[in-house]
């Protein structure tokens, strides 16, 4: 597609020229930049329908407020790429999700537009109330707005309720802003989504009663000290005429809405009407998921994150797949073959359905299938509920996700060594998007509960066996981590066969070094340590497969033979596999030569996975120049 002429957008290098132009115009700049992220998402994949549903919020808050200095808070960020336009990266937007580009979401370290980091859902209402809260501390600054943009399905998230909870009762001046979508990255869950959907409230209603509170408070009959008071009595008055309960103003929250999210003459109204305003309020958008381009109109759960795509056609371009199927995919159909032998399987997901391809299981047992939204936390005590009365739960969340259900994984699971089997998809490098959402910490975060079972496959057969084993042989609870992405097997639909826990498996014989590895970083080491043979380094590589227990044979075994040991793994080198070996080599007093191969203690930027794991040293050529180097001391 040709690149089309974008003139609004063009003179556009910060909010402060997009508010020089006349409120009339506005909707011609919400056109271009739908019209340039058609243009460039079709060839450089990112987050499409979430941005295209929230051009016009974007466009009419950097209208209205007076950003930087005023904060706005993006709550997952998928919707930021209109903010990204708008705050001087329109040049740079070619380099997107890449290796040294601008990242896929909010982040503070690329601009001072971007508040607060973003990624994961439900934060953003808790960071912008924290920032509002110390603009009215501090004396050195003056008085600043405080926006949080947050949609219907992050909403539900139990750190956003907190939040909500909090706002009201500290009176603080915030403003959020519901992006109520209809839709999360799968399809919405829970009464509160149901909720959103047919709540009303009258905009005469809205109006009279602003203008009677501004009055009163101008006649100085009513002050900030009288409002919390005249709110619950309002809004008790409300709810006994309408027969029905607002569950903000339940909060004490002043509710504005809901009104229509691609009307931006009406948006701009609204924001100024209400920007000013003292106290915690909550404006209620509602927004089509896609807008603009009708297949993601249509489909906005696929076109979360299409891929590739024709731009005038929107015929989704597939990739050519490399080697075997999706590790996701196979967990899916492999996870249905064992619930359908065992009616005690049940599975569990939190709003990733798809993602985790849950949603095979979800269509063959809907009624053995849960979704329970963005909620880890209360996925992982739910299944462990489920586990104290006889069932066996599968629970499939991304690493860096679970990272919030770690409370609930020590206190209602592993306390009770209960068997629930925790899928953990996205293990180690992601990739484009970056910091937020590498799962480089769950080996390291795992290692230290007891009675915990940590096992990683490195290939799709090995996936199948230990979902296999774990149902089969239910040892308390099971963490199985596994990458995004193909694997390299594309015969893997074989018998399963149950896997002794603990136990390792020899891949590659030699004298000179010992490659010790885990998951896929096994297969690396594999291409390693024969590309090291073909040099004349022998080299032998034991898949450890297990974390925990790890298998102390195979470690006596390598001590006893004094050479050089290497171990390699796809997470942080700290508190790992690497950790593990050296820990039980000091305990017995092994004097080897130990190296560490990992993700280095940093936080890893966006790119492909095979340049971040050339970065971090983990790819093949890394680990080999590791084998030779330590064959030659």
């Amino acid at each position: 597609m040709e690149n089309t002429e974008h003139p609004l957008l063009d003179a556009i290098k910060s909010p402060e020229d997009l508010r020089k132009l006349p409120v009339e115009r506005l909707p011609e700049v919400c056109a271009e930049i739908r019209s340039f992220l058609i243009e460039q998402l079709s060839g450089n994949p990112g987050h499409f329908a979430s941005s295209m549903g929230a051009v016009e919020l974007t466009v009419a808050l950097h209208y209205v407020f007076d950003t930087p200095e005023d904060r706005i808070v993006w709550d997952v960020g998928h919707q930021a790429y209109p903010h990204k336009l708008l705050t001087g990266r329109k040049k740079r937007f070619t380099t997107l999700r890449k290796l040294g580009g601008i990242s896929g979401f909010p982040n503070p370290a690329e601009s001072p537009y971007d508040t607060f980091t973003a990624g994961h859902a439900s934060n953003s209402i808790s960071a912008a109330l924290g920032m509002s809260v110390a603009n009215a501390i501090r004396q050195d600054e003056e008085s600043r707005n405080v926006v949080a943009v947050i949609g219907d399905a992050s909403i539900a998230g139990g750190m956003a309720f907190e939040a909500l909870n909090n706002a009201a009762n500290a009176n603080a001046n915030l403003l959020i802003v519901l992006n109520d979508n209809d839709m999360s990255i799968d399809r919405n869950t829970g009464s509160l989504h149901s909720y959103l959907a047919h709540i009303t409230t009258s905009k005469a209603y809205n109006t009279l009663r602003y203008r009677v509170y501004h009055l009163l408070k101008k006649m100085h009959l009513v002050g900030e000290r009288q409002r919390g008071f005249i709110m619950r009595f309002n809004n008790s008055l409300k709810s006994l005429i309408s027969r029905e309960q607002n569950i903000f103003e339940g909060l004490n929250l002043r509710y504005i809405g809901p009104i229509d999210g691609h009307d931006t003459a009406r948006l701009v109204r609204v924001l100024t009407d209400i920007k000013d305003m003292k106290g915690p309020r909550l404006l209620h958008l509602r927004t089509t998921k896609g807008k603009g381009f009708a297949p993601a109109e249509q489909d906005p759960a696929s076109w979360h994150a299409p891929g590739l795509f024709d731009p005038s056609t929107g015929k989704k371009v597939k990739k050519p797949g490399k080697g075997g199927p999706k590790f996701q995919e196979v967990f899916g159909k492999t996870l249905v073959e064992l619930a359908t032998d065992n009616p005690r399987i049940v599975g569990v997901t939190a709003a990733m359905p798809s993602g985790t391809s849950m949603s095979e299981m979800e269509k063959a047992f809907p009624e053995r299938t849960f979704d329970v939204g963005i909620s880890e936390g209360h996925a992982v005590t739910f299944a462990g509920g489920m586990a104290k009365d006889g069932l066996l739960p599968f629970v499939a969340i991304y690493s860096s996700f679970l990272q919030r259900a770690y409370d609930s994984i020590i206190h209602d699971v592993a306390i009770q060594g209960l068997p629930v089997t925790f899928c953990i998809d996205r293990a180690g490098l992601v990739g484009e998007d970056g910091v937020t959402h590498h799962g480089t910490y769950d080996l390291a975060y795992l290692r230290p509960i007891p009675g915990l079972t940590i096992a990683a496959p490195r290939d799709e057969r090995t996936l199948r066996n230990m979902l296999y084993t774990a149902q089969a042989c239910p040892a308390g609870p099971v963490a199985i981590r596994y990458p995004r992405g193909n694997g390299r097997n594309p015969e893997w639909r074989t018998p399963m066969e149950q896997i002794t826990y603990g136990t390792a498996e020899r891949l590659a014989e030699g004298d000179k070094v010992a490659v010790l590895a885990i998951g896929t970083s096994a297969l690396d080491a594999l291409d390693a340590v024969n590309d090291a043979r073909s040099r004349g380094v022998e080299a032998s590589l034991w898949d450890m497969r297990f974390l925990k227990p790890i298998d102390t044979s195979v470690l006596r075994k390598v001590a006893e033979m004094n050479i050089p040991v290497i171990t390699v793994e796809d997470g942080t080198v700290n508190g790992g596999l690497g950790s593990a070996v050296a820990e039980w080599m000091a305990e017995h007093g092994c004097t080897v030569r130990l190296t560490r191969l990992g993700i280095p203690d940093t936080f890893v930027d966006h790119g492909t996975v095979g340049e971040l794991k050339r970065i971090c040293g983990i790819d093949a050529d890394s680990i080999r120049d590791a084998i030779i180097k330590a064959a030659q001391q």
